[in-house]
């Protein structure tokens, strides 16, 4: 399991502090950031397995920043890139889709689901 690196964006503190220390407990490695602003400089410094990102941020949504990073030429232009969201809308769902988002997850969601999903990617990394 080590050497999986996660970037994880949220604005909600008590959100990101629950998901790192349930994927931290599980051996990977954890990057916080708190906007979509600050998800992108992280993308842009680091190679990560795997981008969790929240629809909703300051600066960029993680709609944005996935469509900034699938039109970059980085090492994590390929990454998964999952999508926590309350927005349930086709139109939405639709949105994430063309911005290359792999996949789509609707709050609210139990941390052990989001383990078993990260999981899955982490064994194809």
């Amino acid at each position: 399991m080590s050497g999986i690196k996660i970037l994880l964006a949220d604005d909600e503190a008590a959100l990101r502090f629950l998901l790192t220390e349930t994927l931290s407990d599980e051996g990977y490695e954890i990057t916080e950031a708190e906007d979509g602003g600050e998800a992108i400089k992280y993308l842009q410094e680091e190679s990560y397995t795997l981008a969790i990102l929240d629809y909703m941020m300051p600066e960029k949504t993680g709609v944005e920043v996935c469509a900034w990073l699938r039109g970059t030429e980085g090492p994590n232009r390929d990454i998964p890139v999952l999508l926590l969201t309350a927005k349930a809308l086709e139109k939405d769902k639709e949105q994430a889709r063309l911005a290359g988002v792999t996949q789509y997850i609707l709050k609210p969601f139990s941390p052990l689901q989001l383990i078993d999903i990260v999981a899955d990617y982490a064994a194809k990394a």
